[in-house]
């Protein structure tokens, strides 16, 4: 281990941040959105302060929650600075959240004023009378009449003031910038409660691994209800006065495109993308970036996958070399330009102390795979606790060390490998997915009896969600249709491709599902799959 050595180290504040580049840069792009929204540091930081006024004269005040549902657009980002300027905490919900999944982070959040889309104000209608702390919603886009009745809908255009001078910096780095949902593997996701300090130490952390600078475009495609995007696209640009460039939503055919007409240097993508994008066919348009992109931000590559990026594509920096959680991040790194062993993920650095043990917390030697903990050696560079939860605070810092509830190993060079997930959670298309709000959620089915949801290997990357299905007495319905009708209740990425009906699930003594043999058959005979059917799932 590293030697223990506490420090105060940097602080800062997200507000400052930008207050701090937009004095330098007035003039320079600072941000812009593929279909053309656009804005230069001096205008951002302005119109943040039209925003953050109108928010303040809308009764927002230290302390309290904003809840946004935005797609990735100018305003998003916006709004994030603007709740901030007004000394409140910025509440990013995820955009495929619906029914209960919405519920529930809306209530725990207890957010009285919500900026939304247009399209998604319909799904606050279906959820009406189940959120009391709900009072008025500003719209982005039209108000369409199939909203909400007992909620006030305006024109987001309305909430900015005419006055966007700048306000008095009213914030700590240990005050709550935003709270980040994230999936619990035996209960509904908890929010992380993210410092403005924390935000700010994993912008510095991502500007240093891929050494960014004033001239580097950074790319990505990720949504901002993520740490990956706030933390490591925006504000880290904000700490080198470059320039971010967003593509909505990513798109395999589109993704070349994007990257040259952005002139990105620098890229962001997660999961699946990684394999997928290597295995495109070589185009005029693709290799004119192949000298242009010089490092791509993601997860460990394999020794195949390093291969075809830096070999074919010519990229300097292949994968992130890191590892974190949104509750401690980053808790292992590299700064650019030091050898990364093929699927690691970085080593440890200053900023916290990380072991790995067993059941008993023994600390375990090099080679040997156990659960991976950890504890800051700096104020304020991990998650606060979880929202109004403080007993799941309590449980997951137990002994004062986090408890990652990860499988890793440390290397005999201190190189750090992730394993496997101890917690019974799945990872979709980016996405932590929680398996008890999907058997709720499932379970709702007049035709389900029992439901067990579990992951099954995916030939990409990540995990392929199954649910295990005992069906009522008498019940009549097929595969296809029970996971048509999931669509309506599921986000996307939650949607099962497999489903399986059974006589019975496989329980303990306990009578508990044993989950374990669920996952080791994966997908038997009697397996239906989604994708051999002429269902076709659609984004929304």
């Amino acid at each position: 281990m590293t030697e223990k050595n506490w420090s105060l180290g940097p602080q800062g504040t997200v507000t400052g941040i930008l207050r701090d580049s937009a004095a330098q840069s007035p003039d320079k792009l600072f941000i812009e959105f593929q279909g053309g929204s656009r804005a230069t540091y001096g205008e951002f930081n302005n119109r943040s302060n039209a925003l953050a006024r109108g928010l303040i004269n809308a009764g927002v005040k230290a302390g309290d929650t904003v809840g946004v549902m935005l797609d990735s657009n100018l305003e998003c980002v916006l709004s994030w600075f603007a709740v901030n300027k007004a000394g409140a905490t910025w509440v990013p919900f995820n955009t495929a959240l619906k029914g209960e999944f919405l519920r529930h982070q809306v209530d725990n959040a207890g957010a009285s004023l919500i900026l939304a889309e247009s399209d998604y104000t319909e799904r606050f209608a279906a959820i009406e009378g189940q959120v009391d702390c709900v009072s008025r919603i500003f719209v982005r886009g039209d108000v369409l009449a199939d909203g909400p009745r007992s909620i006030e809908l305006l024109p987001l255009t309305t909430l900015y003031a005419a006055d966007d001078s700048d306000l008095p910096e009213c914030n700590q780095p240990s005050d709550l910038s935003m709270l980040i949902y994230t999936s619990g593997t035996t209960g509904p996701a908890k929010g992380c409660m993210i410092s403005h300090n924390y935000a700010a130490n994993m912008a510095r952390l991502s500007r240093e691994s891929a050494d960014r600078g004033p001239e580097d475009v950074n790319w990505s495609c990720l949504p901002m209800f993520h740490l990956n995007a706030t933390t490591t696209t925006v504000l880290a640009t904000l700490l080198t006065s470059g320039r971010c460039y967003f593509m909505p939503r990513f798109s395999l055919s589109g993704f070349w495109s994007s990257i040259q007409a952005s002139g990105a240097t620098v890229v962001n993508i997660i999961g699946q993308m990684v394999p997928l994008i290597a295995k495109l066919e070589d185009t005029e348009e693709s290799k004119a970036c192949y000298e242009q992109v010089r490092a791509v931000m993601a997860l460990p590559f394999d020794e195949h996958l390093q291969a075809v990026w830096r070999e074919r594509f010519g990229i300097t920096i292949a994968g992130a070399n890191c590892y974190g959680l949104t509750e401690a991040s980053l808790m292992m790194n590299l700064e650019a330009g030091e050898y990364a062993k093929p699927g690691s993920s970085g080593k440890r650095n200053e900023y916290f102390d990380v072991m790995v043990v067993d059941d008993d917390f023994n600390e375990l030697p090099a080679g040997e795979a156990g659960e991976v903990v950890c504890r800051p050696r700096r104020p304020h560079i991990m998650f606060e606790g979880y929202w109004k939860n403080p007993q799941k605070t309590l449980e997951i810092m137990a002994g004062m060390w986090f408890h990652s509830g990860d499988i890793g190993k440390f290397d005999e060079d201190g190189f750090f490998f992730f394993v496997d997930r101890k917690k019974d959670y799945l990872r979709r298309g980016g996405e932590n997915i929680s398996s008890y709000e999907l058997e709720v959620a499932i379970q709702a089915h007049p035709a389900v009896k029992e439901v067990a949801v579990h992951s099954v290997l995916s030939e990409l990357s990540e995990d392929e969600v199954k649910a295990t299905i005992v069906l009522a007495d008498g019940a009549a319905i097929t595969e296809e249709e029970l996971c048509r009708w999931s669509v309506d209740y599921l986000p996307y990425y939650a949607v099962p491709r497999y489903i399986e009906f059974r006589g019975s699930l496989p329980i303990n003594p306990l009578n508990k599902v044993m989950k374990y043999e669920l996952r080791d058959e994966g997908v038997t005979p009697t397996t239906w799959d989604r994708n051999d059917s002429d269902f076709q799932l659609v984004k929304r």
